[in-house]
């Protein structure tokens, strides 16, 4: 319990080289909340219709994932097989919400130091093409409010100074900015959205009565920065925007992600090396990518652990989250064979320097 109601729950497969670091598969128990108007059958009931599609909450995020692990290890046990390097399931709370009182929260714990983690796998995104998308690394996520005070007064004058005006100012510099984003992503057809930094305004708050200009209005933004962007030459870039909107303009965090880690993606990486090697044997092609969001691999990186992101899940459409999600079963099949062969693969690497 990493707090007041916020389990984890931590299943081991022993390795026969136990001193060895281990392998960490991280799945979340938490999901998004329904309409259940949009649904065409019930969001948790796992309807399977007559094509295989199985249409629940989670299936793509990530249930599918959860089971899959849980499915490889079975077949990998009855098969009487068992590998040097220990093996965790981690079952983690809380991280459709920013993970806060789930995993950020556990990696500070003894008992996660106590996994001796060495690499750990996670949630990655379905893929609508043949590729599979596997995340090296992630956005940092930035919340954050803007307040502007002014001067009030009647709605029926032209006051001066007032805060709307500055809010005007604010909104504007932050929106040219996502369309200069939204811009090169588009014009240029080796970026993906991980690339680049995308920027929503997400609250809008002011004002008593139609006809009293407020003293004060804030904005929520909901920016995401790839690792490739100085986040201190960012923070000042956000900083003037609001300093050209006029006095008595501040901002504050809400949320603010520093953490740049990204896993290595070399061929001399023992841990990139063992997992492309089942992928390119087993003909999966994959495509590298920067999450464009944000899982709980961050924090498992923040500490130093590399971690990739990755759901195999392609010819499927991008559903998590959205109305309908769903999952062929034929997708979630062929993802235990593919897990079934990752497993021994990355819990048979060779000692590495560090482990004697």
């Amino acid at each position: 319990q990493v707090c007041q109601g916020r389990v984890v729950l931590i299943l081991t497969w022993q390795g026969t080289k136990p001193r060895l670091r281990s392998i960490l598969l991280n799945s979340h128990t938490d999901v998004v909340p329904v309409f259940e108007e949009h649904w065409t059958y019930p969001p948790f009931e796992a309807v399977k219709d007559s094509q295989g599609n199985i249409y629940a909450r989670g299936a793509q995020d990530m249930k599918c994932v959860s089971i899959q692990y849980l499915e490889a290890i079975r077949r990998l046990k009855v098969e009487g097989k068992s590998f040097a390097r220990t093996i965790h399931l981690t079952f983690v709370p809380d991280e459709e919400v920013g993970g806060h009182k789930g995993m950020e929260m556990f990696v500070q714990r003894p008992e996660f130091k106590a996994l001796n983690v060495g690499f750990a796998l996670d949630e990655g995104l379905a893929s609508p093409s043949d590729t599979f998308s596997v995340f090296y690394g992630e956005k940092s996520p930035w919340w954050i409010k803007v307040k502007c005070t002014g001067s009030p007064g009647h709605g029926s004058r032209f006051i001066s100074n007032t805060a709307a005006e500055k809010m005007h100012k604010v909104i504007t510099s932050f929106l040219a900015f996502r369309e200069s984003e939204k811009q090169r992503l588009k014009s240029d057809s080796s970026l993906t959205l991980g690339d680049v930094t995308s920027v929503n305004m997400t609250m809008l708050e002011g004002g008593v009565s139609f006809n009293v200009v407020p003293s004060e209005m804030a904005a929520g933004f909901d920016i995401r920065i790839p690792p490739t962007v100085d986040l201190k030459a960012f923070e000042e870039q956000v900083a003037a925007w609001c300093r050209g909107a006029g006095d008595g303009v501040t901002y504050e965090f809400h949320q603010k992600c520093m953490d740049q880690h990204v896993t290595s993606t070399e061929e001399s990486d023992p841990w990139w090396k063992a997992f492309s090697g089942v992928c390119k044997d087993m003909k999966l092609q994959l495509k590298l990518e920067i999450f464009p969001a944000a899982t709980d691999s961050r924090y498992i990186r923040a500490v130093r652990h590399p971690a990739i992101g990755f759901s195999p899940m392609n010819r499927t459409p991008v559903l998590l989250h959205d109305h309908n999600e769903f999952l062929n079963e034929q997708v979630f099949l062929r993802g235990i064979d593919i897990y079934a062969h990752l497993l021994p693969a990355l819990a048979s690497v060779p000692p590495l320097p560090a482990e004697g």
